[in-house]
């Protein structure tokens, strides 16, 4: 996935709750389920990503103070 494609923190964080409800469904099939899945893990890892780099600007603004 490349930075255009990316979605943005929120997009992602509101495709990842959508994701969660769907597999909440009991109705989901195993392979449904497999698939947003992995889905689910690739937007995890962009929050994860985007929150770190956020906090490292945090910390480098607190070291200029």
């Amino acid at each position: 996935m490349n930075e255009a494609e990316r979605p943005s923190f929120e997009e992602a964080l509101t495709q990842l709750e959508a994701i969660v409800e769907k597999l909440d469904d009991e109705e989901i099939t195993l392979e449904e389920s497999v698939k947003l899945y992995e889905e689910g893990l690739k937007l995890s890892k962009i929050c994860s990503a985007t929150l770190e780099s956020a906090e490292l600007k945090i910390e480098e603004i607190e070291k200029k103070k």
